[in-house]
């Protein structure tokens, strides 16, 4: 009567103890199959418990798709939105944007000073008013100024 208790092992059943995944049928064989479990643990200690000698850590994701990973991250970093900046200048009825000051800025640089375009790199422009002049310095070294 003791064998119609047993469970009748299946190649299914022998299999799954392979892998440690054993279901215990009677009390009595339920301490035995954690006790196995704890020896093989205590043997291993920097091991975690409940994972499988070389199975990897669960959410990790092989080297290749770890490269198109990090190659979307960088993407993304790289589009930030350029704030854009308009400066309008009002006075005596008149309208001047940055734009319209650096032009102006370029045409004095390319025509009045005679120097290339290309050699314009950066430039400060001075907004007096008052007097209807803007001042400017163009490349750190040349200043002057032109009426608006």
């Amino acid at each position: 009567m003791a064998e119609a208790n047993k469970p009748v092992e299946t190649p299914e059943a022998t299999e799954a103890a392979d892998t440690k995944t054993t279901t215990a049928t009677t009390p009595e064989e339920a301490p035995a199959a954690k006790t196995e479990e704890k020896k093989t643990e205590a043997k291993r200690p920097g091991r975690k418990p409940g994972r499988k000698p070389g199975a990897k850590k669960p959410g990790r994701k092989p080297a290749a798709e770890k490269k198109e990973t990090a190659a979307t991250t960088t993407t993304t970093t790289t589009r930030k939105r350029a704030v854009k900046e308009t400066v309008h200048v009002q006075f005596s009825g008149k309208t001047y944007s940055t734009e319209d000051l650096v032009k102006i800025a370029k045409d004095v640089w390319k025509y009045d000073l005679k120097k290339k375009v290309g050699d314009f790199k950066s430039v400060e422009l001075y907004v007096k008013p008052e007097e209807s002049v803007v001042y400017y310095v163009i490349n750190g070294e040349e200043m002057g100024h032109f009426k608006i």
